[in-house]
């Protein structure tokens, strides 16, 4: 029983930290030191030795922690863009983003939602980010529909579940992690999450349209033709910022890492040269949020590495690997099971925590049963979307919620038919892979 007092300690911390609602980093760290110091301690080495590096584990994990954090170069692609992220919704890209969405969109029977979507889809292109999305775009698309007529929590759960097509299409933070921990070559991961992007983004449209019938949202008049040229020449800088993300990358001029931080020079140049919109307090504004979300996102990583190494230690992967390979030996069962615990786990968990914990030890078995890197990452990548809508601790919800003041209660009674959605393109993109894997073999990235 002794020596299993540091596995039980860890996941106790851990579990009681998470229902004090305490800050999931903080979270981590605790339930790893309370791991070390106890094994130490079994062992009879002394305090101050465990941290010296001389009969404990401590000393070795906090450099394995500190190399992989601050030493990994496609890691350092995600502070680029989130930084590219805040300048875009401190510099008024959004606001340009929307307008080109609804001269085209807005002229559809509940016009505002399909807008609502298709902003997405093109912000989605520029920061990679479903937070950035729902707190960017999403305070101006709800009380857009609002003002119009439409129902409050309907307005929030549209603009949650659209949210999630952000790390979907490329660019993505969570496939730039999900290549650290995998290996696998962010370009292709990038190129396999278009379709089912685009994919999602059809499927919310088609279902905004049956509900905008039914309640009869309204919708606007087309445009006129020379006002909204103008207007979309306008605009033009910042709807190129996805457009020379992806040629960057796909030519091979940039890496994914490159790319985040033209993406940010150039956002930056666009919203304070070109727009002159960003000041120097909303510059100074920006670069705080980034080095928060940077920290925040820094100590995760850290922390997951320190996890990974008590799993390696007290051979939970290879345990679970054992028994799902026992469970079945059928690569989309396999599949299957690896949804339905990732679902259930993005319903009380953060989908950082998720990756960083869940993929060290269920990539090992999808390995053993031959399923291609890229397919398995979108998968990981898009059903961890979903909990990001899914109650009761859907981030996206908590986001649209607290944009908007509409209360919790309104929009989880309307976010469950776009989850439904979400779950049947989720289906597609598991049992078929080709839809995944189509353009990365086209472009010979694979």
């Amino acid at each position: 029983m002794l020596e299993h007092l540091p596995l039980i300690l860890f996941l106790a911390v851990f579990v009681l930290i998470f229902l004090l609602r305490m800050p999931i980093p903080t979270g981590m760290i605790a339930a790893c030191l309370t791991y070390f110091v106890t094994d130490a301690l079994l062992k009879g080495v002394p305090v101050g030795a465990m941290f010296l590096g001389e009969g404990g584990s401590l000393h070795l994990v906090a450099q394995k922690t500190i190399e992989q954090v601050f030493t990994n170069n496609t890691l350092i692609a995600v502070p680029l863009f989130i930084f590219a992220a805040n300048i875009m919704n401190a510099g008024k890209i959004t606001e340009y983003v929307f307008g080109v969405c609804k001269g085209l969109v807005g002229r559809f029977r509940g016009g505002l939602a399909h807008v609502n979507v298709l902003a997405s889809l093109v912000f989605s292109g520029m920061t990679g980010s479903a937070v950035a999305d729902a707190s960017g775009l999403g305070k101006m698309e709800i009380d857009a529909m609002r003002a119009e007529g439409y129902d409050a929590g309907f307005s929030c759960a549209i603009t949650a579940a659209s949210a999630t097509i952000g790390p979907i299409f490329p660019p993505s933070i969570p496939m730039v992690i999900y290549s650290m921990l995998t290996g696998a070559s962010v370009g292709a991961l990038f190129m396999a999450g278009m379709v089912p992007g685009v994919l999602l983004a059809v499927a919310l449209c088609i279902y905004v349209a049956i509900i905008a019938g039914k309640r009869k949202y309204p919708k606007d008049p087309p445009p006129k033709l020379s006002p909204y040229l103008r207007y979309l020449v306008r605009a033009l800088p910042a709807m190129l910022t996805p457009v020379i993300l992806l040629i960057g990358i796909y030519t091979g001029v940039m890496t994914p890492t490159e790319a985040g931080a033209i993406a940010g020079l150039y956002a930056l140049l666009v919203a304070s040269l070109g727009y002159r919109v960003l000041k120097w307090e909303g510059l100074k504004q920006v670069l705080i949020d980034t080095v928060k979300s940077t920290g925040s996102v820094s100590i995760m990583v850290g922390a997951a590495s320190a996890i990974s190494f008590i799993f390696a230690k007290e051979q939970i992967g290879t345990i679970l690997g054992n028994w799902l390979l026992t469970v079945t030996g059928n690569k989309y069962i396999f599949l299957l099971l690896v949804n339905l615990i990732i679902l259930v786990l993005g319903m009380f968990v953060d989908t950082s925590v998720i990756q960083l914990v869940m993929i060290p030890i269920l990539w090992p078995v999808a390995q053993a049963l031959d399923i291609n890197v890229i397919h398995f990452g979108l998968v990981i990548v898009f059903n961890m979307m979903v909990g990001l809508s899914t109650p009761p601790f859907g981030m996206c919800l908590f986001i649209t919620s607290g944009i908007s003041g509409t209360p919790l209660k309104d929009i989880v009674k309307e976010i469950w038919w776009p989850i439904v959605v979400m779950l049947i393109v989720l289906f597609i993109i598991t049992f078929i892979p080709e839809v995944v894997l189509f353009l990365p073999k086209t472009f010979g990235m694979m």
